[in-house]
């Protein structure tokens, strides 16, 4: 058997011992570092650690409006798809005095 690969199955060896005894050493790690948490009354936050959230962004506050129907009412902030009763207009008619924000 060549050098190479007997050294090559002496590090494989290695390895595998070296995880062993992480997952030995584990244990007895956690309980020391849970009994400090409790003794100490220690929160994620004191040990620098950030609450990750899953699911939905909070949603955001509307946009203020910035154009109004004057017939209907209707107002519109000026982003995404234009209403109907704005569309093939001039916008400036339906311009809010925005003097007042």
């Amino acid at each position: 058997m060549s050098q190479y690969i007997e050294l090559k199955a002496q590090i494989a060896k290695l390895q595998e011992q070296a995880e062993e005894a992480r997952r030995t050493e584990l244990e007895a790690v956690l309980v020391d570092i849970r009994r400090k948490i409790v003794e100490y009354g220690l929160t994620a936050q004191d040990l620098g650690l950030t609450v990750v959230r899953r699911g939905r962004p909070p949603k955001k506050e509307p946009l203020p409006p910035v154009y109004q129907d004057p017939k209907s009412g209707n107002t519109w902030s000026g982003r995404g798809k234009p209403p109907k009763w704005i569309v093939g207009k001039s916008r400036e008619r339906f311009l809010i005095n925005q003097e007042h924000s």
